[in-house]
């Protein structure tokens, strides 16, 4: 695809969700990832970069003021012509100049239907954790657009995944990430055509919810009968 953007995906750890932002190129979307950033030299995500071919930045946060992340940020973004961020477990609030220069094209994914289970606090485990003890049927992920609250901004999509009974917060876990493997890059084409077009990205219909718990349901079966190593 001519012009398409140049995205820049910030991740703090192994980097699943970038690798099927990474697969999903193979699709030729409307962007594609120009850089990697960090702020753990030691991501697990910076490896999966560097395999692809792109450009990584190790940007230190600890002992730091945000004034000097955000400068530093912002000369690897514009260094890279970057058009638009992708949050994928990323674990550092980004700096609010970041967010300013930024404004509606940054997107980030949160391991739950948002506004519940959002906030400072809530992420990784914390988040499934805190589904299971609730009694909640119904969880999932959910992309958002990145204002400078944690998990504040316009909400772009959703994936819903039930919670079945005797599920522990790693089978949540489990079965939430493969979601998110399958709804992020859909809702990255999205607000890239969007933004490409000069509109504003509006929210994506749901699945449907029927289909995909029976999906859910069919996968976590075949996950459970099988082996635990696999």
């Amino acid at each position: 695809m001519a012009d398409r953007l140049t995205a820049a995906v910030f991740a703090s750890g192994g980097g699943s969700n970038l690798q099927a932002l990474l697969d999903h190129q193979s699709l030729d979307p409307p962007w594609r990832v120009g850089l990697v950033v960090s702020d753990r030299e030691d991501a697990g995500a910076l490896e999966r970069a560097a395999q692809a071919g792109v450009a990584t930045v190790w940007v230190p946060t600890r002992e730091r003021g945000p004034d000097d992340v955000a400068r530093d940020t912002l000369a690897a973004l514009r260094g890279a012509g970057v058009d638009v961020i992708f949050l994928a477990g990323y674990m550092k609030l980004v700096p609010e100049a970041v967010v300013r220069a930024y404004r509606g094209k940054i997107l980030n994914i949160h391991p739950a239907l948002l506004p519940s289970f959002g906030g400072k606090g809530m992420y990784g485990m914390h988040v499934h954790r805190a589904v299971v003890a609730s009694g909640a049927r119904i969880t999932g992920p959910t992309v958002h657009l990145v204002d400078e609250e944690y998990d504040r901004g316009p909400i772009v999509a959703q994936w819903p995944v039930p919670v079945l009974p005797g599920d522990t917060p790693e089978d949540v876990a489990r079965r939430v990430l493969e979601a998110e493997h399958r709804l992020y890059p859909r809702a990255a084409d999205h607000v890239c055509r969007a933004i490409a077009g000069g509109e504003e990205p509006g929210p994506l219909p749901w699945p449907d919810t029927r289909f995909s718990m029976n999906e859910h349901e069919r996968n976590t079966g075949d996950q459970r009968s099988g082996s635990e190593d696999e």
